[in-house]
Order: C-alpha cells, then sequence, then structure tokens
C-alpha cells in the first residue's frame, strides 16, 4: 500500500469553505461568514436532540398552537429554542422571523446588520414517523441604520433581496446546503467529527424533470388548470414523489429534477406555504441552481411581502417544469378573461 492512502483527505469543512469564499459575500467584513456558521451550530444541537427524540420523550404534540393555528410539536419548540439562542448569542442579527412566534424578535443586537427569517423544523408532522424533517432560513441586509431599532421594513423584503439562503435536512444524513447568490453548495454532516465536509459542490438541477410532488389527496380542490397538469404527467409516466416534508421532497427534486407543487386550493386560496421562510429561500437556491420557483402568475422572488406569515402558492424545481405549470395557469386564465 503506497503510503498517500494510508490517511486519505476527508474533504472541505464548512469552516474553511466560508472562509475561503468570503469575498464572494456582498458588504463581505465577516459577519455574514459568523452567521452561517451560527446556524450550522444550532443545526448540529438540534440534530442530535432529533437523533435521540424517541428515547427522550420529545416526539408528539405540546398541547398548543403556533400563529398559524397549527399544533406544535414538542421538537418545533426546541428547535426555535435552539436557533433564537443561537442567533441571539452570536450578535449578528438585530432581528428574527420565525414560524412559531407571532412578532418580530428584536435580539437587542442593534449594531447587527443582518435579519434573518427562519422556519425552525419544516415538517413537523413527520416527527413521529421519523420521516426528514428539516430547517429553512433567509438573511436579509438591514435597511434601517445600524444602531438603530429594526423595523418591520427589514423583514419584509423582496426575495431577490436575499443576501444568503438555505436548508438543513436530517434525513438519513444531515445535510446543510446554502447559497449566497453564487452558485449552490451542499455539506454533509459527519456525527464522529462534528463536522460538515463539502459533499454536493455547485449543485444543479435538471432543466427536464421526470417527478411531481404534491398532495394528491387535495387533487379536487386545486384549480383546473393544475388537474389537468397532474393528468398530463401521470400520461407520460411521471412517477410521483410525496413525502409530505416540504424539504425534504425539495431536496429530492434538487438532485434528481422535478417540480414541487402546492397549489391554492378552496380551503386556503392564498396557499398554504409562508412566503418569507419558506417559499423565498427555497426560490433563491433553485435559481441559483439553474431551475425556477413560481406561484403561477409570478417570480416567487419578485412578490413583495406585506407581512410576516404571509401564504403563497408555490412551484419549484426544473425549469421546464415550472414554466409548463405557468402556461396552464395563463391558458385559465385566458379563459375566464
Amino acid at each position: 500500500m503506497k503510503n498517500e492512502n494510508l490517511a486519505l483527505p476527508v474533504g472541505i469543512t464548512l469552516d474553511r469553505f466560508i472562509m475561503r469564499n468570503q469575498e464572494a459575500f456582498q458588504f463581505a467584513s465577516g459577519e455574514l461568514s459568523q452567521l452561517l456558521r451560527d446556524i450550522a451550530l444550532a443545526s448540529k444541537i438540534l440534530n442530535r436532540e432529533i437523533n435521540r427524540a424517541g428515547l427522550a420523550d420529545v416526539t408528539g404534540l405540546l398541547g398548543s398552537q403556533n400563529v398559524q393555528g397549527e399544533a406544535q410539536q414538542k421538537l418545533d419548540v426546541i428547535a426555535d429554542i435552539r436557533f433564537l439562542r443561537a442567533l441571539k448569542n452570536g450578535g449578528e442579527v438585530c432581528a428574527i422571523i420565525s414560524e412559531e412566534e407571532p412578532e418580530i424578535i428584536l435580539t437587542g443586537n442593534n449594531h447587527a446588520k443582518y435579519v434573518i427569517a427562519i422556519d425552525p423544523l419544516d415538517g413537523s408532522s413527520n416527527i413521529d414517523s421519523n420521516v426528514s424533517i428539516g430547517t429553512i432560513f433567509s438573511i436579509f441586509r438591514r435597511k434601517t441604520p445600524i444602531g438603530s431599532v429594526p423595523s418591520l421594513k427589514d423583514c419584509i423584503q423582496r426575495g431577490d433581496e436575499q443576501v444568503a439562503a438555505g436548508y438543513i435536512l436530517y434525513g438519513s444524513s444531515t445535510i446543510l446546503v446554502y447559497t449566497t447568490g453564487k452558485g449552490v453548495n451542499g455539506f454533509t454532516y459527519d456525527n464522529s467529527l462534528g463536522e460538515y465536509f463539502l459533499s454536493h459542490p455547485q449543485m444543479q438541477v435538471n432543466q427536464e424533470g421526470t417527478i411531481f410532488s404534491c398532495n394528491e389527496g387535495n387533487f379536487y380542490d386545486f384549480p383546473e388548470c393544475i388537474q389537468e397538469y397532474l393528468t398530463e404527467c401521470k400520461q407520460k409516466r411521471y412517477a410521483g414523489r410525496y413525502i409530505g416534508s416540504l424539504v425534504g421532497d425539495f431536496h429530492r427534486n434538487l438532485l434528481k429534477g422535478g417540480v414541487y407543487l402546492y397549489p391554492p386550493t378552496r380551503h386556503n386560496p392564498d396557499g398554504k406555504l409562508r412566503l418569507l421562510y419558506e417559499c423565498l429561500p427555497l426560490a433563491f437556491i433553485i435559481e441559483q441552481a439553474g431551475g425556477k420557483a413560481s406561484d403561477g402568475k409570478q417570480r416567487i422572488l419578485e412578490i413583495q411581502p406585506q407581512n410576516l406569515h404571509q401564504r403563497s402558492p408555490l412551484y419549484i424545481g426544473s425549469s421546464s417544469m415550472v414554466e409548463a405549470i405557468e402556461e396552464c395557469c395563463k391558458e385559465m386564465d385566458k379563459q375566464f378573461s
């Protein structure tokens, strides 16, 4: 055996990758790099909590509801606490928008340059079933002067103003995927070393996908144009794949090519997914990976949010599939115009 095979390199760690690529960050001066490290630290702690959830009695319902009126799981609250604590103590964000909190969370770090919107634990209804769940985050540069108290205008910015976005998927392996507008990179967590290592450099989605992901139980509540699109997918023998965890479904389609659909329904005419901390960050990522994201009428990143917990329809993934959905929606609009 040659000497060079005795100790093969383990790869590039997340910290080293961030440090090497700091000059690619707009307004780079170290704060954004530290913020990404704070997010990574919180995800490691949460990963530990998830892995021991069945033994530590932290699965199941908490008995309360979040601001969305949804039943909170115990791990929802644990994830919220872990990320809020890490972000406040890290000192790089002046305000936080969380799915689990009704109002803006002021960190007291008024000299910080950034605002973050976060879904601490996406797919929480899957927790007890041991199915993939995740965290989604979006980072903006504040609008108000440094040193002042943050305001609502810092928190409801358009998606094309994001400086970074990403997600963490807790599944068969834990992976952190993020972009700062210079491509998309994924890092897999090595539990034995406690480090994220670059495993998916410069991720790109296939332009022509063959997977569609949606809750077909709502089929007859979908707009007629979406029913027609799904019927065409089945006629073409496309694969229907749906986990029920946004991060899990998005990640698979990013790797394999496909489209994720959450259309408006009779019960949710404005859509169900939250714009700021679900739609916008994933839209930023998919566009950086060569795909598209739309609400059926316009690019997701061009929507101006009006409130913290605004909802939106979402069609996201391979460009050709999203464009086909948009075309179906346009034809439907013409019929009723």
